[in-house]
Parts: structure tokens; C-alpha cells; sequence
């Protein structure tokens, strides 16, 4: 078994250092006051709709095809475009494949998918067969490990670019911490956390009408995330979504440049929170009540790294809880710690006492973060979905890699 997790681990690592980075300076460089970027939303849920909006916002990219199975996501995101004054795109809907004619369009530059997991890497593969270089998508990349390494193949095989959209890697404060990693403020890092820390039960569930938060239905009498997202937690039992988390910390740590995971063992506790959750709204009779859910409320995972660092990983979806990632970055000289949004470092702060963080953030901001921060503000996500736009064209040049949403 441990030598199972071991292969599992180095492989998944490769997977990560094989998949291409996605050079949106690339993509962005295409564009001319003539010219400019076409893209086509695949996926105009809560998450695609946003980045419509987003991609309206720019002056140097065309919304040129929208695709969804859901007439109301749809019809949402229509009314978004209609009020940007844009052009409206072409729209493709119908049945589940019905993205596979977007993919047909005429010089379109790029795709960004906003949907249900298991469909990621299936419409991945399908856009780099139908000739598209540039692909961002939605976490989770895929749901298995065959999944990924089908990824990296077919993205060498097509010299395309394909990047996982993990926006938590441009959080202002992760970015200003990444920079203080990299001037040496903590010392040499020793351990890192991370986790997804999200009371989820009011996305897992709804009535099929209302905003999140009213109903216990999920699958087909639902929408949204309920629609599709719940009915992992009836099967699969483990960290669903551990990029979050894990995304960041492994750039403070080089994973894949001079690092690498080495080992994991990872363990769930006793699952309670959704069907407690049932019980409390909709009662001991609702059919949901009836569901055996498989995924632990809280699932906890280490990590060993080849250069000596660990990482505790932890997914808590299903219970009460105010939101928090959980982030800790401890070194010879000191740590952050993002849930009391708190910096100690020796020989700097005071003897046993937290520094409030704000003011090593004004320090330490990130020079990304510095340069296009005004351009984010209203873009929602704390701007980071704009912010790594606006950057992207000089990440090729910076030591900063296009790495995540």
C-alpha cells in the first residue's frame, strides 16, 4: 500500500510537470486595435457567467460563442452580454455535445471551460482535437490520474497550452507572501498548509428555484452545483478539491522546478454534516434523507517533499464553518498564518506576538499585484480573475509562472 501511494504521488508529479503551461502572453500577444482575441465559454453557470463578464470587461477579446445545456444559465449570461453592449456570440446548446460545434468555429483563438468536473478533460481532449492552442479550465483539471496524463499527451502531441484555472495563486496576500518567500523574510521553509475550508451545504443543495441555501434537493430536481456536484459526495470519499490549497504552497516551495511530492497518506473522518443538514431542512421523510453519503466531513492529508518540507493538506465542505483556506508558511525565521491574518518573524516582531499582516503586505506586495491591481477592482474574486489577465503578458519574462487561476 505504501509503496502504491508512493508510485501514485510521483506520478501525479510528473503529470503536473508535463502538463504545458499556458502563455496567455502568447494568446494576448495576437491581439491588435484589428485584431482581437476571439473566445468561446464553454459553461455559462454561476462560474462561466463571471467569466464572460470578465472577458467583456477586456478591450482586447471578443466573446464570440457561448455553449450550455441549462436554458436559464443561458439566458443569464445573455442578459450580462446584452448589457455590456458587446455583440452577442454565437449560442450552442441542445444536448451534452453540443460544444463539439463551437469547437468548429473559424478562427477562434481560445476556449475556457466552466463545467462539471468529470466533463474537463473529456472537452479538453476535444478542443486540442479540434486544432484550439489555448484551453483554460475550471478546477478540477480531471477526475482521475489517467485523465491527466491523457491531458499532457495529447498537449505535447498538439504543442497546445492548457492552464487550470486556480485563481487562489492571485489572492493579494498569497502573491505578497510568495514574494516574501522569495526574499528569504521567513527563512528556508520548513512546513506548509493549505486546505478548501468551505461550508458547501447550501451549494450542495436547493429547491431547483431559489438561490443556494433553500431545499435539500440535489441532482436532477436541482441546479446549479447541486445539479452535479453533489452527487460526489455520495461516491467518492477523499480530497476532492485540493487545488486551492495546494496550488499556492507548491510554488513557495518549487514543486516541479528543483521539488517534488514524494509521499502521502491521507485520512477521513466520519461523515455527518450533509445528512444533518437534510434533517434540519427538509426533515427525517425528504428522500434525501434516504442518501448514504460517502465523503468524509473533513479529510487530512501530508505530504512529504524530496527537498525535506511538508504539507498538510485539509478538504472540510461539510460542516459549519466560516470560510478559510487554512494557509500557514513556517520557516527557520518565522510564519504566516491566513486565519488570523497574522506574520511573526524573528528578531523583527515583537518576542511572542502576531503581527497583524496588513503591513507586510504593503511591504511585500507582489510586483504583479502592484501593477494591475486598479485594473481589478469590481472584477469580483478580489480581482484576481482580471489581474491574472492583465498580467499575463510579461509572465513569460518573470519568474512568476502562469500557474493557476
Amino acid at each position: 500500500m505504501i509503496n502504491s501511494r508512493r508510485r501514485f504521488v510521483k506520478d501525479i508529479g510528473l503529470a503536473a510537470a508535463g502538463l504545458a503551461i499556458l502563455r496567455p502572453d502568447q494568446l494576448f500577444a495576437a491581439a491588435t486595435a484589428d485584431r482581437k482575441v476571439r473566445l468561446g465559454f464553454i459553461g455559462t453557470g454561476f462560474r462561466g457567467e463571471g467569466h464572460v463578464a470578465l472577458a467583456l470587461r477586456r478591450a482586447d477579446t471578443e466573446v464570440v460563442a457561448i455553449c450550455d445545456v441549462d436554458e436559464r444559465m443561458l439566458e443569464r449570461t445573455t442578459n450580462v452580454i446584452k448589457k455590456s453592449g458587446k455583440p452577442m456570440p454565437k449560442i450552442f446548446t441542445g444536448d451534452n455535445y453540443a460544444y463539439r460545434q463551437l469547437l468548429e468555429m473559424k478562427d477562434l483563438d481560445g476556449v475556457i471551460i466552466a463545467t462539471p468536473w468529470e466533463w474537463h478533460a473529456p472537452m479538453i481532449l476535444d478542443a486540442l482535437a479540434a486544432g484550439i492552442k489555448y484551453i483554460g479550465t475550471e478546477v478540477i483539471l480531471g477526475i482521475t490520474l489517467q485523465d491527466h496524463w491523457d491531458v499532457v499527451k495529447a498537449v505535447e502531441h498538439n504543442k497546445a497550452h492548457v492552464m487550470m484555472l486556480e485563481n487562489v495563486c492571485y489572492r493579494r496576500d498569497v502573491m505578497a507572501v510568495l514574494n516574501m518567500v522569495r526574499q528569504n523574510v521567513f527563512g528556508e521553509i520548513v512546513h506548509v498548509q493549505g486546505g478548501y475550508q468551505h461550508d458547501l451545504r447550501g451549494i450542495k443543495f436547493n429547491d431547483g428555484k431559489n438561490p443556494p441555501g433553500v431545499g435539500v434537493e440535489f441532482g436532477e430536481k436541482a441546479f446549479s452545483e447541486a445539479h452535479w456536484r453533489t452527487e460526489h459526495s455520495v461516491h467518492r470519499n477523499g480530497d476532492l478539491y485540493p487545488t486551492h490549497g495546494i496550488g499556492p504552497v507548491a510554488m513557495m516551495i518549487d514543486i516541479n522546478r528543483g521539488n517534488r511530492f514524494v509521499s502521502l497518506c491521507s485520512f477521513s473522518s466520519k461523515t455527518r454534516g450533509l445528512h444533518d443538514y437534510i434533517l434540519s431542512k427538509g426533515g427525517a421523510n425528504h428522500p434525501s434523507a434516504k442518501v448514504n453519503f460517502s465523503l468524509g466531513d473533513v479529510v487530512t492529508t501530508n505530504i512529504k517533499c524530496a527537498n525535506g518540507e511538508t504539507i498538510l493538506l485539509q478538504h472540510d465542505t461539510n460542516l459549519p464553518r466560516p470560510y478559510s483556506l487554512g494557509f500557514r508558511v513556517q520557516g527557520t525565521k518565522g510564519l504566516w498564518m491566513d486565519v488570523n491574518s497574522s506574520i511573526y518573524v524573528e528578531g523583527v516582531s515583537k518576542d511572542d506576538e502576531w503581527d497583524a499582516a496588513q503591513a507586510w503586505y504593503d511591504k511585500y506586495d507582489h510586483p504583479m499585484w502592484k501593477r494591475w491591481s486598479k485594473d481589478t477592482q469590481g472584477a469580483g474574486h478580489g480581482g484576481r480573475a482580471s489581474a491574472c489577465s492583465n498580467h499575463a503578458r510579461e509572465l513569460s519574462s518573470s519568474e512568476d509562472r502562469w500557474a493557476g487561476r
